[in-house]
C-alpha cells in the first residue's frame, strides 16, 4: 500500500503533521477547565500570621552549668565543691527556672563512667532536660 505525498517529485513531506498537536492541547484545555473549579477550597481557614516582634522579646539565653566530676567522686557545681545532697537541690531549683539552663557533665580521664552516670541520672531525675558532657579534642 502506497501514499503519495502530494508533491510529483516522491521525496517526504517537510511540513510538520499539526493534527496530533491539536489533540493533545484540547485534551489538555478539557482537563484543566475540570480541575480548575476543584482547586478552589470550599472551607475557609484563617492562618495565623507570623509575629517577629516576639523572637526579640525573649530573654537573654541562660549560660549554662558545668558540673565537674573526679576519680574520687568529689563533685564541682562551676569549679565549686559540693556534696550529692547540695547537687540535688540545686539541679532541682535549676529545673523549675525558665528557660532551663542546660548542664553540662565533665569528668576527669581517669573518672569511671558509672560515676559519671550517676551525676547524670540524678540531673535528670531532677526535671534537667538538656545534659550534656563536654570533652577536650583530640589531637
Amino acid at each position: 500500500m502506497a501514499f503519495s505525498t502530494g508533491n510529483e517529485s516522491g521525496g517526504p513531506m517537510a511540513e510538520i503533521n499539526v493534527t496530533p498537536l491539536v489533540d493533545v492541547m484540547l485534551v489538555l484545555l478539557i482537563i484543566f477547565m475540570i480541575t480548575t473549579p476543584l482547586m478552589s477550597h470550599k472551607v475557609q481557614v484563617k492562618l495565623p500570621e507570623a509575629n517577629l516582634e516576639r523572637k526579640d522579646e525573649k530573654a537573654p539565653p541562660v549560660p549554662p552549668i558545668t558540673v565537674a566530676v573526679q576519680e574520687d567522686g568529689s563533685l564541682f557545681w562551676n569549679d565549686e565543691p559540693i556534696t550529692k545532697n547540695v547537687l540535688e537541690s540545686r539541679l532541682s531549683s535549676e529545673a523549675q527556672k525558665t528557660p532551663q539552663p542546660q548542664v553540662n557533665v565533665r569528668g576527669d580521664r581517669t573518672t569511671k563512667y558509672r560515676i559519671v552516670n550517676e551525676v547524670v541520672k540524678t540531673a535528670q531525675a531532677q526535671g534537667m532536660r538538656k545534659v550534656g558532657f563536654v570533652a577536650t579534642k583530640e589531637r
